[in-house]
């Protein structure tokens, strides 16, 4: 899929859901706040319990870029952890390797942060990682490896280029821009964390199948 398609994948589905999953699609719903297509503009008819619960799990499957395996066995760890199952599931989701280089600026996008790790130019800790699902325990650094700082991506980054297009830096991350690198301080807390999503309906969608 090329880059222009992929931009209008990923409007339209934000339109769908009623959230943006861009900078860019953001300024679309600003400009058009209803779904895609001939009906968009029209009033939905009332949705089943479980359309609405389906709604709000590809919603939060939307936010993180994550197959629907992905988030099945990220559901199944919260629900073995103590505490609300829901909160237990975006926090989990968080501490991605691929969500936190865009939580810090690092990245513009998810799918622009899963080529940066794919491509093999992000380290944690001196170790390069190839994995856009690896999970950052507190305490942990991510930077960009010595070699790759120059190119431009990391050089509009490196410069705060990305910071203005992003939610405010979580308090549960320190960030050193000009050095390419951010550190996870501490596990996130739900409340903390920029997405928007009813969990409780998520923990219902997954409980009742």
């Amino acid at each position: 899929m090329s880059t222009k398609s992929r931009t209008r994948s990923k409007t339209r589905l934000s339109r769908a859901l009623g959230i943006a999953l861009t900078p860019k699609a953001a300024r679309f719903l600003e400009k058009r706040p209803y779904a895609p297509g001939e009906h968009g503009r029209t009033k939905r008819k009332t949705d089943s319990d479980y359309a609405v619960r389906l709604r709000e799990k590809q919603r939060l499957r939307a936010q993180y870029g994550i197959r629907e395996a992905q988030l099945k066995i990220a559901f199944e760890q919260a629900r073995r952890r103590q505490g609300l199952t829901g909160e237990n599931l975006v926090e989990i989701l968080e501490t991605r390797l691929d969500a936190l280089l865009v939580r810090s600026a690092i990245a513009r996008t998810t799918a622009q942060a899963r080529q940066m790790v794919t491509h093999r130019h992000i380290l944690v800790d001196g170790e390069l990682v190839d994995r856009p699902s690896y999970r950052l325990k507190p305490g942990q650094l991510i930077h960009v490896k010595a070699r790759s700082e120059g190119m431009e991506p990391f050089q509009v980054a490196a410069a705060g280029g990305h910071v203005d297009l992003l939610p405010k830096l979580p308090p549960y991350l320190e960030v050193e821009l000009d050095k390419l690198q951010a550190r996870l301080v501490r596990a996130p807390k739900r409340i903390e964390i920029p997405v928007t999503c009813e969990v409780q309906l998520v923990v219902e969608y997954y409980a009742a199948r």
